[in-house]
């Protein structure tokens, strides 16, 4: 289940990704698969490694094209261990909502990003999160969970102030939303209460199956309860210095 629309975020063959914060992989996997040179970072150790143990299955199994790389690597956010201007492309999602320095997060992407590369990020939309919040204590008062909710023009200018240049933005993911008000509402921990399990059930159909009907519906539902904001921005060219 990817959040960022590759459609609006175009990735070449041969870029060079980081996948910040990558978790368990699903957009560094994304873009192994479509010919990019993927750095997937992350904190913790047991995720990074699943996710080169995927790495080297999508490898075995020629899921990518030749020139593709791929690394899974432990990290810190605040201090990541590459050279200015490393990246063509940087993807944090679902990360810095969980991270109390959001400024210093950007600013490390900023300075790994190549002049005229393109960065998105994702955060939980600030609607759909304040329902969770507001049901359950439990869901985000828990260690490394959610610290703050943004509101897209928050994050906006956060972007902004970092030096990069929003280019647009979307929502994601409408029909999880609900599933996270029931979770909250019925026990974040209780997977077995009916509700809980039936809309489960009913994501893991419309994930695997990918019906119309349930694609029709997200993206119709998308604007008013998306569960993510989505948001792609540019890093400028610097301009040309005057040698007098």
């Amino acid at each position: 289940m990817l959040t960022v629309d590759f459609s609006r975020f175009p990735l070449a063959p041969g870029d060079r990704v980081l996948d910040l914060g990558c978790g368990a992989g699903r957009h560094a996997f994304e873009c192994y698969r479509r010919g990019a040179q993927v750095v997937a970072l992350d904190q913790n150790a047991e995720e990074i490694r699943e996710v080169a143990k995927w790495f080297a299955a999508m490898k075995e199994a020629g899921e990518a094209p030749a020139g593709a790389t791929a690394t899974a690597m432990e990290g810190d956010a605040l201090a990541l261990p590459f050279p200015d201007e490393s990246f063509d492309v940087v993807i944090i999602s679902e990360v810095m909502e969980h991270i109390h320095d959001d400024k210093g997060v950007l600013a490390e992407m900023v300075r790994v990003l190549r002049p005229g590369g393109r960065i998105a990020i994702t955060v939980p939309r600030y609607g759909p999160e304040k329902v969770c919040w507001t049901l359950s204590d439990a869901y985000h008062e828990v260690e490394g969970g959610h610290i703050r909710i943004y509101k897209a023009d928050q994050l906006l200018t956060r972007i902004r102030e970092a030096g990069l240049k929003p280019y647009g933005t979307h929502h994601a993911h409408a029909l999880h939303s609900p599933y996270w008000w029931l979770k909250c509402a019925f026990g974040v921990d209780n997977d077995k209460a009916l509700p809980v399990r039936a809309y489960h059930k009913l994501l893991v159909w419309d994930i695997m199956k990918k019906p119309l009907a349930t694609r029709v519906a997200e993206q119709a539902l998308n604007p008013l309860i998306g569960k993510s904001f989505v948001a792609y921005a540019t890093k400028p060219h610097l301009p040309p210095v005057d040698a007098a």
